[in-house]
């Protein structure tokens, strides 16, 4: 089991997005009153108190959409200048990251994740939900603007859907040809959409990469991936292609990871609902952070006994009561 030292924290669990594969199509989603929502300093307080104690030295920001967060730069700046953050990324849909793509960089944010499912804008806004029609140039132009502030290398996440958008896989693996633009394929997932997930069902990894070694040839990658993807390249290419494995292939014995959600609740594994921690709760009602550090640790040492395979384990009724932009991915 590595080391568990990488922290998600979800921002804000509302989006300007409504991806398929995140939160249904009309779908109630009850989103957290603001009041509800951890405030910076008790982010910040559980980040120097209970995480950074524990050997946590990576953080991820995520959402929903976490460039929704108010002063969102600010919060950044002050994650990024705490001196053992080792590693500070983010990832975003990019519809608002072009006027704030140098800001970001210039509070200390030098790594982001990219979700770009499609290249093709009616494909783009299908994925998105309706309110997307005619936002895949903004995201493109995120995308061009951060690499161009200095986010390099840039990462794109791709959730493959079969029969909505496995037909691009050539054309997104063909982006780390000339630019060092890491493309990540994650296996579609039943978290978030049961409905389109028991309709549509997944494409295992090694299919995938079989799409792109009978077009150019596929090497293991000498570039490391910092999570859980099996890192590839086309020869000669400036870019990787990362799989990330989730339902072919069980990578918990690689997870050094865990989930803070943006109401505070403290998630072993994003496939397992029934150990987490409410940390918010307990630090508003005056909980010691010496207690809520305990708490942690004893979460830490069960870790390598939850298993998402096992999903009986995961919930305690079979049926996940958060979306994963609720969950922060």
């Amino acid at each position: 089991m590595n080391q568990v030292d990488y922290l998600r924290i979800s921002l804000i669990d509302r989006c300007n997005f409504r991806c398929q594969y995140c939160m249904p199509e009309g779908a109630e989603l009850d989103y957290i009153l603001k009041q509800n929502l951890l405030t910076d300093t008790e982010l910040l307080t559980l980040i120097t108190e209970i995480f950074i104690p524990l050997g946590f030295t990576r953080f991820r920001l995520t959402g929903g959409e976490p460039l929704l967060r108010p002063n969102v730069v600010e919060l950044v700046n002050k994650i990024a200048s705490l001196p053992q953050t080792q590693d500070l990324s983010m990832t975003t849909n990019a519809f608002l990251l072009a006027p704030m793509a140098q800001s970001l960089y210039d509070a200390g944010l030098h790594r982001l994740n990219i979700s770009l499912d499609s290249l093709v804008s009616h494909t783009f806004d299908q994925i998105i939900g309706n309110r997307g029609q005619g936002r895949w140039q903004a995201v493109w132009e995120g995308i061009q603007e951060a690499y161009k502030v200095g986010f390099n290398p840039l990462k794109l996440n791709v959730v493959v859907i079969p029969g909505v958008n496995d037909h691009e896989v050539l054309d997104l693996a063909a982006l780390t040809l000339d630019k060092q633009w890491h493309v990540r394929f994650i296996e579609f997932m039943p978290i978030g959409n049961g409905d389109l997930f028991g309709d549509r069902g997944w494409i295992s990894s090694e299919e995938l990469r079989q799409r792109i070694r009978n077009r150019w040839g596929l090497v293991e990658s000498k570039v490391p991936g910092n999570g859980p993807a099996d890192v590839f390249q086309i020869p000669q290419a400036k870019g990787t292609l990362g799989f990330i494995s989730q339902m072919s292939e069980c990578f918990c014995d690689r997870c050094n990871r865990m989930r803070l959600s943006a109401d505070g609740c403290l998630r072993p594994c994003l496939l397992n609902e029934t150990g987490q921690i409410d940390l918010k709760t307990a630090l508003r009602d005056g909980v010691s952070t010496a207690k809520l550090r305990e708490q942690v640790r004893g979460l830490l040492a069960i870790k390598p006994e939850i298993n998402f395979k096992q999903r009986e384990s995961g919930t305690a009724t079979g049926v996940y009561t958060r979306t994963m932009s609720q969950i922060g991915g």
